[in-house]
């Protein structure tokens, strides 16, 4: 009996020792998946999650571009430019979640979402309550600073099944109908057009290395 109760003594540190590290290890994992500057899941954790979050019914595919962001560094330096990056991310988190859905960053001023949005007619309003959110001045150091975004966004019930991958290049394409358009948000319809996609966006836009409906 003295025998196994100085084992299970012995024992005791080694398992909290073992606990510990695991601890460590597992949110060493976590951090290594966000992006550090905004602190959303980066883009192989979006796509993850998203991936989940889309065989919800009323799935939606969200892709947004800031506007104006180059401006802002070239005129109030890069701490600037971190804080309006980091002030969307969080914007864009708190829209996309408590909508049901999940959001990362895709790289530069590129971000991506997901939302549960049922109802079709309600979509535009859910748009505009986002695009209102993303364009709100950026306070800074006294200052405040202004920055567009376009959204694109695209119902993956327009899809035999929902796939991220085809959801994420009409979003893509949504994005750059509403950026031809002077910004704001635009909803892609109709069949997905055929061409070279990696990763579901379009050959030679960022993150290809590893955007009807009304606008505004």
């Amino acid at each position: 009996m003295n025998a196994l109760l100085t084992a299970s003594a012995a024992a005791g540190p080694l398992a909290a020792g073992w606990s510990l590290h695991t601890l460590l290890l597992r949110r060493r994992v976590e951090r290594a998946r966000r992006d550090p500057l905004t602190g959303l899941p980066g883009r192989d954790a979006f796509t993850t999650t998203a991936r989940r979050r889309l065989r919800a019914p009323g799935g939606v595919v969200v892709l947004v571009d800031l506007d104006g962001f180059k401006q802002v560094n070239d005129a109030h330096g890069h701490a600037a430019g971190d804080e309006v990056l980091a002030s969307a991310a969080k914007r864009l988190a708190v829209w996309s979640e408590t909508r049901g859905g999940c959001a990362g960053r895709l790289g530069g001023d590129e971000f991506a979402a997901t939302i549960t949005c049922p109802a079709p007619s309600d979509l535009p309003f859910e748009l505009d309550a986002l695009h209102d959110a993303l364009t709100s001045p950026v306070p800074f150091r006294g200052a405040e600073l202004d920055v567009g975004a376009s959204i694109g966004a695209f119902a993956v019930a327009g899809l035999p099944e929902p796939v991220l991958g085809p959801a994420l290049r009409r979003a893509d394409e949504a994005m750059y109908a509403a950026k031809r358009g002077g910004g704001g948000w635009h909803v892609a319809d109709g069949p997905i057009p055929v061409m070279t996609t990696t990763n579901g966006r379009r050959t030679g836009r960022p993150g290809t290395n590893p955007r009807s409906g009304g606008s505004r």
